[in-house]
């Protein structure tokens, strides 16, 4: 089994109508889970948001910081 060089952009919110966070990250599991904990407090804590409601896959960092800057404006 080989190392996964995925990277994905996610979006977590905070309730239905809430507060979204955009991020890019290469290990989703890990950093969702640094959300629901509020490892990183400045935003996570502040907003709560816990909740991933989407994200997707690119085999490229780059196209994926792009997006991220995309799905932001």
């Amino acid at each position: 089994m080989g190392i996964d060089r995925s990277y994905r952009v996610y979006i977590l919110a905070s309730e239905i109508g809430g507060t979204l966070y955009i991020g890019v990250t290469n290990d989703l599991v890990r950093r969702v889970y640094e959300h629901r904990t509020n490892a990183v407090p400045e935003f996570s804590g502040r907003y709560c948001v816990h909740r991933l409601v989407y994200y997707e896959q690119f085999g490229n960092v780059e196209f994926a910081i792009q997006r991220q800057k995309r799905l932001k404006r």
